[in-house]
C-alpha cells in the first residue's frame, strides 16, 4: 500500500514496483510465443514511465496522430495506427509517424489509395476486419454489436486481400480472459481465414486482461503459437488495461460531511472530472480498508465537489468514521482515468506523481494549475 502522506490532493499516483511486475509477465507472454505486445496508448499514457515500459514491449498503438507522435517521439520504437476515420491532414501527418496504418473501411482504403502507394514500403498498411463474433455483453464496448461502425465485415470485403494491404486487424475483447480470444480467432478464420495465408501480420488487438491474477497465460500463448504455425506470420497484441491493470490509485481527502438520508463525504476528486469512466460504463473502484454498504460500522456516498448532481463515485463502509481531512485512496486509477481527465467546473486536474513503493522515491512529478484551465478555452 502507498503512503498516501506524501502526495498533496487530489494526486494520480503510479507504483514503478507494480508496473515492472505486470510488465514482466507481458514479456513472458513475448518470450514463449515470439508474438509482439503493444502499449495501447488510449488507455496508459504516462510518457514518464516509458523508459521502464520500452525495456518490455516492442512500441505503441495510436488512436490519433497526437498519440502517434507521442510514442515516436517519447516512446522511440514501433508505432502502430488505427481510428475509424481519417481526414487527409491526419492520414498524412500519420503517415509520416508511424509503422504501421490500420484502416476501418473499404471506403477509406479506397480514397487513400494514392497515398497508400506512395508510402508503401515505408508504412505497412492493414484492415481492421469485423468477425461478428460477440465476447462482450456491454453494448458500448462491443465492437461486434450490431450495427458497429468498426471493422469490415465479410459481405463488405473484397475477395481477394487488396493490393498494398499487409496484414489485417480485429478487436473484439474488453477486460476478457484467453477463452474469449480463443473464440474469437476461431470465428475470425471461419469468416476471414482464406485471407490470413497471404497476410505478413495480424494484429489481434487489445482488451485482454493478461496481468489480471485468473487470467489463463497458457491459453493465451497455445493460442497464438497454434496461429503462428498454421499461417507463419507475425502477430502482434495491444492492450491498454494489461499494462498498467492495478499500479496506479488516485489520492483524495474529505472535504465535508453532509446527512441527507445518509452521511455523504465530499471529496476533492470528482467522478465527472477526474474518473469519468465510473459514470460512463458505470463502475465502482475500490477504496482502501473499505467494503460494500453496511458491510463494515460506518456506511458513506462518496461524491465529487463539483455542481452535476450525479457526480457521485459510489456508497462504501468504514470501520471508522470519516472525518474533515481523512484521505481515501482509489485503486486501479492509471488506466482509463489520467487519460480522460476534464476541468469540468474549472476543477484542478489531479497531481501526477511516479513513484517507486519500495524506496518510497518519488521518479516524477506534474502539477496541474490554472493556465491548464485556461489554455483549453480560447
Amino acid at each position: 500500500m502507498i503512503n498516501p502522506d506524501l502526495f498533496p490532493t487530489p494526486s494520480f499516483v503510479v507504483d514503478r514496483v507494480l508496473l515492472r511486475k505486470n510488465l514482466e509477465i507481458l514479456d513472458s507472454v513475448q518470450k514463449r510465443t515470439s508474438a509482439k505486445i503493444l502499449l495501447a496508448l488510449k488507455g496508459y499514457a504516462m510518457f514518464a514511465s516509458f523508459p521502464l515500459v520500452r525495456e518490455y514491449l516492442h512500441g505503441i498503438c495510436a488512436s490519433s496522430p497526437h498519440e502517434a507522435r507521442l510514442g515516436r517521439e517519447d516512446f522511440g520504437k514501433e508505432v502502430h495506427s488505427f481510428a475509424a476515420a481519417y481526414s487527409e491532414a491526419d492520414f498524412l501527418e500519420l503517415a509520416e509517424l508511424s509503422d504501421h496504418i490500420v484502416l476501418n473501411s473499404m471506403s477509406q482504403y479506397e480514397r487513400f489509395l494514392p497515398l497508400i502507394k506512395k508510402y508503401s514500403g515505408k508504412v505497412e498498411f492493414g484492415l481492421r476486419i469485423n468477425p461478428e463474433h460477440r465476447e462482450t455483453e456491454v453494448e458500448m464496448y462491443d465492437p461486434c454489436a450490431p450495427l458497429s461502425r468498426l471493422g469490415i465485415t465479410r459481405k463488405n470485403f473484397p475477395d481477394r486481400l487488396p493490393e498494398y494491404i499487409s496484414g489485417l486487424h480485429f478487436h473484439t475483447l474488453c477486460q476478457q480472459n484467453s477463452d474469449a480470444l480463443s473464440r474469437t480467432v476461431e470465428a475470425a478464420e471461419k469468416s476471414f481465414g482464406e485471407f490470413f495465408a497471404a497476410c505478413k501480420w495480424m494484429n489481434f488487438g487489445g482488451g485482454h486482461h493478461i496481468t489480471r491474477a485468473d487470467y489463463d497465460i497458457d491459453l493465451l500463448c497455445r493460442t497464438i503459437t497454434d496461429f503462428k504455425t498454421k499461417y507463419n506470420i507475425d502477430l502482434y497484441l495491444e492492450p491498454g488495461e494489461a499494462v498498467a491493470l492495478n499500479t496506479g490509485f488516485l489520492v483524495s481527502q474529505v472535504l465535508d460531511i453532509i446527512d441527507n438520508g445518509m452521511k455523504i463525504a465530499i471529496l476533492d476528486t470528482s467522478a465527472a472530472a477526474h474518473m469519468p469512466d465510473v459514470i460512463e460504463m458505470p463502475y465502482r473502484p475500490h477504496v482502501f480498508n473499505s467494503g460494500l454498504p453496511g458491510e463494515l460500522s460506518h456506511t458513506y456516498r462518496l461524491a465529487g465537489l463539483s455542481c452535476l448532481a450525479g457526480d457521485v463515485i459510489g456508497d462504501y463502509s468504514f470501520r471508522e468514521p470519516l472525518n474533515t481531512g481523512h484521505r481515501l485512496i482509489f485503486t486501479d486509477m492509471a488506466i482509463y482515468s489520467m487519460v480522460k481527465t476534464n476541468t469540468f467546473n474549472g476543477i484542478k486536474l489531479p497531481d501526477i506523481y511516479y513513484y517507486d513503493s519500495e524506496t518510497e522515491e518519488i521518479l516524477h512529478k506534474k502539477n496541474f494549475g490554472y493556465d491548464d484551465f485556461r489554455g483549453r478555452l480560447s
